[in-house]
């Protein structure tokens, strides 16, 4: 299978099969299209009939290009066949029982009222609670204790807003570190946070254990303080932005994002990008809101179309901005061609319910921490371990080969599925998809294949 598309003057092959990215000129771009359909002959009269007023293109360089094409088949680098789809069962079981990340709920509370909020306010469709330190312990020791050889162990401090609770997270960091050598583990833990509660003691311990750092900011101004308000319904922009300057600087700008979510309201969200640029922040991310289809936050179609061309702007931008030598980073643009993820990842995804979970206050296991709160989803908890074992195989079960519309798309390799939790909240099955998000990702892989052939250009 090979996907083909145009963008910002660049002719893109891409083999989906072998990964390999072929920029190439308008007369080669049509005669991959045809190969396949389409006698050496009649494309040979194709081409001459349609580039005739093009001197470099004449029946020998046509049937040049078509060697060129036959000899790229045959080393596997177009029209690669599908080996995969038998080995996707095999690399599941290998994987079986083993556990490489938790996402500790700290706090089921928030400081912010923000009514896009997907956890509904930080409480998650239940009470509000905070993890004691004896649960936070007792989730590490279980995720040790089913890492396998694993040494490298991933933990997400998360809410809520996890600063509430951050006593409790600088303990358990603690206690982590104390247990590292004995176990043979190396823990790295993430902090995601609104920001309102940043001081100097969270700087300089986040900046010293923190391997990332995530940044809640939906950008402009306006953008952010429409949603993202205290209880009294102030907008909490001016709070948190010099808080995030102050501790991006300490940290030397590296292993943080800026994470935004634009919705109906800025659908226009590269402003809201320009704008976080202005104030210094060059590690970014925008995220598309995850809510009900009837939330008047929700995208409409007419939005995805907007989004869409959004995307080929920010990537246009980064060009623009690389040129000028003031380049940033967007997460979703972020693409290795030589030594992206192994093909276990690219089949499996994310892990949700089998090498990730969700860890509630009270020590109760979930898929990943969209299906919190959902009580058909509770896997177990990390006193006992995991009880719903059929549920956990579903969720193992789940891959770009699970899916039929996955099967036919070119960019299965690339998002490896999706998201379950999206899939499922769109579709009421965690082998489902969700359209909507299968259109915007297929967009931003066309961008982020676009910018590497910049690159490439460029040298």
């Amino acid at each position: 299978m090979i996907h083909r598309f145009k963008l910002n003057g660049f002719n893109i092959v891409l083999d989906v099969c072998s990964g390999s990215v072929h920029v190439v000129d308008e007369a080669a771009y049509d005669i991959i299209g045809m190969y396949k359909t389409d006698s050496p002959d009649d494309i040979v009269g194709h081409i001459l009939r349609k580039y005739k007023h093009r001197d470099d293109v004449d029946e020998t360089s046509v049937r040049e290009c078509l060697e060129d094409i036959a000899e790229l088949e045959q080393k596997g680098l177009l029209f690669a066949p599908d080996n995969y789809s038998e080995l996707s069962g095999v690399f599941k079981e290998r994987s079986a029982g083993i556990i490489k990340a938790l996402c500790l709920h700290v706090a089921h509370t928030c400081n912010l009222n923000c009514s896009y909020c997907f956890a509904s306010q930080g409480r998650f469709h239940g009470e509000r609670a905070v993890m004691s330190f004896d649960t936070g312990k007792r989730a590490l020791e279980f995720l040790v204790e089913h890492s396998g050889s694993r040494r490298n162990l991933e933990v997400d401090f998360f809410g809520g807003e996890p600063l509430m609770n951050w006593d409790t997270v600088k303990r358990l960091v603690g206690y982590a570190r104390s247990i590292e050598r004995d176990s043979g583990k190396n823990f790295r833990f993430t902090l995601t946070t609104n920001g309102m509660l940043i001081d100097d003691d969270v700087i300089d311990f986040a900046n010293r254990e923190m391997y990332n750092v995530v940044l809640s900011l939906d950008g402009r101004r306006e953008t952010h303080d429409r949603f993202r308000v205290d209880y009294a319904g102030n907008g909490s922009w001016d709070t948190i932005v010099p808080k995030f300057q102050k501790l991006v600087q300490a940290r030397g700008g590296k292993n943080y994002y800026i994470r935004g979510t634009f919705t109906h309201a800025n659908p226009d969200f590269v402003n809201d990008i320009d704008a976080m640029l202005e104030l210094g922040f060059d590690q970014l991310s925008m995220e598309p809101v995850v809510c009900a289809p009837d939330d008047p936050s929700a995208l409409t179609e007419e939005d995805l179309q907007t989004v869409k061309r959004q995307y080929e702007l920010l990537a246009k931008r980064m060009l623009e901005r690389k040129a000028e030598g003031r380049p940033f980073v967007f997460y979703h643009y972020m693409i290795d061609l030589e030594a992206g993820p192994c093909i276990y990842k690219r089949i499996s995804g994310c892990g949700s319910g089998t090498e990730y979970m969700a860890v509630t206050p009270w020590g109760d296991l979930y898929p990943c921490h969209q299906f919190v709160g959902d009580e058909k989803f509770l896997l177990g908890n990390v006193f006992e371990g995991v009880k719903n074992t059929a549920l956990q195989e579903d969720f193992r079960a789940c891959s770009v080969y699970s899916r039929p519309e996955c099967v036919s798309c070119w960019a299965r390799f690339y998002c490896s599925g999706g998201c379950a939790a999206n899939a499922y909240h769109a579709s009421g099955s965690v082998n489902g998809i969700y359209e909507a998000g299968c259109e915007l990702f297929k967009k931003r892989i066309e961008c982020a294949l676009m910018l590497k052939a910049a690159e490439d250009a460029d040298g």
